[in-house]
């Protein structure tokens, strides 16, 4: 369907989301994006956020954390470090995240993996304060 893309989120332990949908906002380590039939091809990492899909069944939204997605004009594969339901994620799972994350930071022995820990344990912090 032109006015489609197939649209897949997966990590690690299983497929979360397969589907054509209309539209996908993803949480980009740059910004906020929004993918849908025709875009440019593109490769670009997450950052901890909300992912929503707009399936044909309905929207479904997810939280993410960390990744890689791939944007086609027929596609969008998102393939995630961890990722959750939206409903089914509780601000426990993300504080522990976020507390391996601190962990991982301050035993970084290089700057630019420091740097990158602590924009990725803001990003986290951010995320969960928006939970509420």
């Amino acid at each position: 369907m032109a006015d489609m893309v197939q649209f897949d989120l997966v990590c690690p332990e299983r497929s979360l989301a397969s589907g054509l949908a209309s539209e996908v906002l993803i949480p980009g380590s740059e910004g906020e994006l929004t993918a849908g039939p025709g875009h440019e091809p593109m490769l670009t990492t997450l950052r901890p956020g909300f992912l929503r899909a707009e399936l044909e069944g309905g929207a479904q939204d997810f939280v993410v954390t960390h990744g890689f997605v791939e944007i086609s004009a027929q596609s969008v594969s998102v393939i995630a470090e961890r990722a959750f339901a939206a409903a089914d994620v509780a601000r426990p799972d993300l504080e522990a995240i976020l507390e391996e994350a601190r962990d991982r930071m301050e035993q970084a022995a290089e700057d630019e993996e420091r740097h990158g820990l602590e924009r990725f344990v803001a990003d986290l912090v951010h995320l969960i304060d928006r939970m509420d």
